[in-house]
């Protein structure tokens, strides 16, 4: 099969949390849980840079579907 994204994480986004799962070429799994307040989320984007994550998909439920990262 050919690889297509090679870095990606996934997000389950609540109203209090959001729970990100990284994995790819060269990284090995890990989840790691952050609050939805705005130092942890920044702290989020810090975390998928440092794994030079390229693609993200989230999964989420009633309005927690917005604009998370800044």
């Amino acid at each position: 099969m050919e690889v297509i994204i090679e870095r990606a994480c996934g997000l389950d986004v609540h109203k209090e949390t959001v729970t990100a799962c990284v994995m790819g070429d060269g990284i090995k799994k890990e989840i790691r849980t952050f609050s939805t307040m705005t130092n942890d989320l920044l702290r989020l984007k810090e975390w998928l840079k440092d794994h030079k994550v390229t693609h993200v998909a989230m999964e989420s439920t009633g309005i927690y579907w917005k604009l998370i990262l800044p």
